[in-house]
């Protein structure tokens, strides 16, 4: 399989970091965006300041605003948040071809439905090759080249070398897997944690309860990947413990953010006004506690989290609530 040229659809912080991504691996890129400003700015100044500032693009990255365009590359990347998925895949449909790889980049779980994103778009793209990237990398640190290293997840091993191959450069280290369920539950889940430690960050309740409640939230997340049928091998890996520790270790993660907000007194809805990025924790906090409702998963961290996002409950009494559970054994 030749992957030469790489389209991404999504021209957001993360999909332009990409770009960058593939081209240091030699790829040709074309990048697909919504916004004709942002088109107009990738392909006449070499820049994406509204979504990833202070960055410079190589010249041979290109943007465009035609799904027909990025459908020819060999390549698809799916960086577009959870909500676009169903209606890009259906501009896309009738172009995708026979086996064309279709990497899904972006991290969530739609709330209608409870389904992840692979699951979707493998209904919706029959005939595409379906894969997930998860994994600990911001944006801002992969588009400077700095060192990073992401799952690179597809049920066909032969895809994942090509895919891990297409993509890597030494900064980029792309590692397959054949659990596609792990990796994306992994990197969808791990959102709704990070909202959790920010709010401990915010209420200054100290670095031994941040470490204490991110090593819960990290039973918790591999608890409900397991019961979905991901396997815990693969949350102990940089989809799902890797990707926990940098959302839960730095202000910079959208999610973290958010929770520090909700731990100095702003309401849920104070804390998102004005954001121009997704902050998909909370969409995912309600699919999680849905799907553990009906399942019987055990998950106190995430419906506290869901409870205050959506005023069920306040930062304090949430706090409490978690601190008065009975004691167990830890495993």
């Amino acid at each position: 399989m030749q992957l030469q040229s790489v389209g991404i659809i999504g021209a957001g912080a993360w999909g332009t970091a990409l770009a960058t991504v593939a081209r240091r691996a030699g790829r040709d890129v074309l990048l697909w965006a919504h916004e004709p400003e942002t088109i107009s700015a990738i392909n006449d100044s070499h820049r994406n300041e509204v979504f990833l500032p202070g960055v410079a693009l190589d010249p041979a990255i290109e943007a465009t605003g035609r799904f027909n365009e990025v459908a020819t590359c060999d390549l698809l990347l799916m960086v577009r948040p959870r909500q676009h998925l169903r209606a890009i895949a259906g501009e896309l449909k009738p172009y995708v071809r026979e086996g064309q790889p279709f990497l899904i980049c972006a991290k969530g779980i739609e709330q209608a439905t409870g389904r992840l994103m692979s699951q979707i778009a493998a209904e919706l793209l029959p005939a595409a090759a379906i894969a997930v990237l998860s994994g600990p990398s911001f944006a801002a640190d992969v588009a400077r080249g700095l060192p990073a290293a992401v799952t690179l997840a597809t049920g066909e091993e032969e895809l994942g070398r090509e895919l891990s191959h297409a993509l890597s450069s030494p900064p980029f280290r792309g590692y397959w897997s054949g659990d596609v369920l792990g990796a994306e539950i992994g990197g969808a889940v791990k959102n709704v944690y990070a909202i959790a430690a920010g709010i401990v960050v915010g209420k200054e309740l100290g670095e031994s309860a941040k470490a204490g409640l991110v090593t819960r939230s990290f039973a918790e997340m591999a608890r409900f990947a397991v019961a979905l049928g991901g396997k815990l091998e693969t949350l102990i890996g940089l989809s799902g413990l890797g990707d926990l520790v940098l959302t839960c270790g730095s202000p910079k993660s959208r999610n973290m953010s958010l929770g520090v907000a909700l731990g100095e007194g702003m309401s849920a809805e104070e804390a998102l006004s004005g954001r121009l990025t997704v902050t998909e924790g909370v969409a995912t906090a309600r699919a999680m506690v849905e799907i553990a409702q009906v399942r019987g998963i055990e998950l106190p961290i995430a419906e506290a989290v869901h409870a205050v996002i959506t005023g069920q409950t306040s930062v304090d009494a949430a706090i409490e609530s978690l601190l008065s559970r009975p004691l167990r054994s830890e495993l």
